[in-house]
């Protein structure tokens, strides 16, 4: 038997322990592994969305990484720094509040002819 996935079975919820973990990650590796929660989520879930999210953080990391160590200024770079921070920053708030879906209240089944409950086709509650 064959099932077609639509994208209400494609969820990933996570609560915000896991999130602050994935921004954690992100932040505390200056952004050297910021693609990782991408990655999760991209395979995990499936769209093409998240693997375009991966997509330019890989690619963001392609660039940065031989653009630090080709850099022989002292001071350093001012444009790299300024790239890091919105790309930490980018990535927080996607972590935090775009990529995980919200979770979905699970409401108690009632017993059957419960005041406030009735049946379709019903208005009058029989």
């Amino acid at each position: 038997m064959t099932t077609v996935m639509t994208d209400t079975d494609k969820r990933l919820e996570a609560g915000w322990f896991q999130r602050i973990g994935w921004v954690a990650l992100a932040w505390f590796s200056f952004g050297l592994l910021a693609w990782v929660p991408f990655l999760y989520v991209a395979i995990r879930r499936g769209r093409v969305s998240d693997w375009v999210a991966f997509g330019a953080f890989a690619l963001y990391e392609c660039v940065t990484v031989p653009w630090m160590a080709t850099d022989d200024s002292p001071d350093g770079d001012g444009y790299m720094g300024l790239a890091i921070l919105v790309t930490l920053a980018t990535a927080a708030c996607m972590l935090l509040w775009a990529m995980f879906d919200k979770r979905i209240p699970t409401m108690p089944a009632m017993a059957y002819g419960a005041q406030g409950h009735y049946q379709q086709g019903y208005p009058y509650g029989r």
